[in-house]
């Protein structure tokens, strides 16, 4: 499979190292604006030709495939452009800023028998799995609710705020994990930094069943955290990236109803504390897993996981959270974003 790349900056070099490694495919092209980003890449890949116009580089005939990692705004424009040409399409998260693109570009890829897939890459992360695993088994028990938080000082973007840049990861990683959309959303945000680009956001999504979403966003925050919760009714489970120990955490904890003895109708709520066990996560490099999964795809014919619909469900819920931040946290219905 020849790859082309467009986009060098942060996360393109990546993919061409992935892609370079992985057995079954070649990097050939990438494309960037940037005279010094060009360099880089010339410098680091003597085998990939770097050109400046990605429109030159999804029209060469030694282009199978190509990876769109562009500010999140040009993302239609870019992937729109690689389908037309013939290429099938792995594009950075988000898919696209609005549903009605996004839903474009899935019927485009659909048309032209191409396959588009989205890189949230958090759905190939080991430690989400071993986390998906557990709530498939039931181990965590009905669930109640799921807490994100994902902070740093920067990186600032420039053409999205950070629920578009950050928030996007935990929306995919919900939505996974409970195998549903949720049905509202709400969410303030503020600017301190730049106004009209939210570097702060607080947001709530209610899913079916009563479960609830939590999730925390920040560029603005003093330390870097990469955290997910979930609670059940039996146990629950904490997804840390950073942990020393490995990702996941099993807390034999929950509350239980203790009858009163004087009055049989009545109970006491008790927190249950049990024991702590840290499951053996084995280590992969997710990005590594992500492009063998769309290698794959393209050999196949068949996506499975971050196809079109799932792509479709994050930028869709994006619209609803931005929605509710312009109407200072008001709840809005998440599919009222697909009409």
């Amino acid at each position: 499979m020849r790859i082309g790349v467009v986009g060098c900056g942060h996360w393109g070099p990546n993919h061409i190292r992935v892609f370079s490694q992985l057995s079954g495919s070649t990097v050939t092209c990438a494309a960037d604006p940037d005279a010094k980003r060009r360099a880089v890449v010339a410098g680091q890949f003597s085998g990939v030709d770097v050109v400046d116009d990605y429109n030159a580089l999804v029209r060469r005939p030694d282009v199978d495939a190509v990876v769109v990692c562009v500010p999140t705004r040009k993302h239609e424009e870019v992937t729109r452009a690689a389908l037309e040409a013939g290429k099938h399409v792995l594009c950075e998260k988000p898919l696209t800023v609005g549903t009605a693109e996004a839903l474009a570009l899935t019927d485009l890829a659909a048309s032209r028998g191409l396959i588009l897939m989205t890189g949230h890459v958090f759905l190939f992360n080991p430690g989400i799995l071993k986390l998906r695993d557990l709530m498939m088994s039931g181990q965590p028990g009905r669930i109640h609710y799921l807490r994100a938080l994902r902070t740093n000082l920067g990186p600032i973007r420039q053409d999205v705020n950070s629920v578009y840049d950050l928030a996007s990861h935990d929306i995919s990683i919900f939505n996974f994990l409970l195998e549903a959309e949720p049905v509202t959303a709400s969410a303030v945000g503020a600017s301190f930094l730049r106004p009209g680009i939210e570097d702060v956001a607080f947001i709530t999504l209610t899913y079916p069943n009563g479960v609830v979403g939590a999730i925390q966003v920040s560029w603005l925050d003093p330390k870097k955290l990469r955290e997910i919760v979930v609670v059940g009714d039996t146990k629950m489970v904490v997804w840390d990236e950073l942990a020393p120990a490995g990702p996941i955490s099993i807390y034999d904890k929950s509350v239980v109803r203790e009858q009163y003895y004087d009055d049989f109708g009545q109970f006491h709520l008790l927190a249950r504390e049990g024991d702590l066990t840290i499951p053996r996560v084995p280590p992969q490099e997710p990005l590594k897993v992500q492009n063998q999964y769309f290698l794959d795809a393209v050999k196949s014919g068949y996506l499975g996981k971050s196809d079109g619909a799932f792509s479709v469900s994050v930028v869709r819920v994006l619209e609803a959270i931005a929605r509710s931040i312009a109407q200072g946290g008001a709840p809005v219905p998440v599919a009222q974003e697909s009409k």
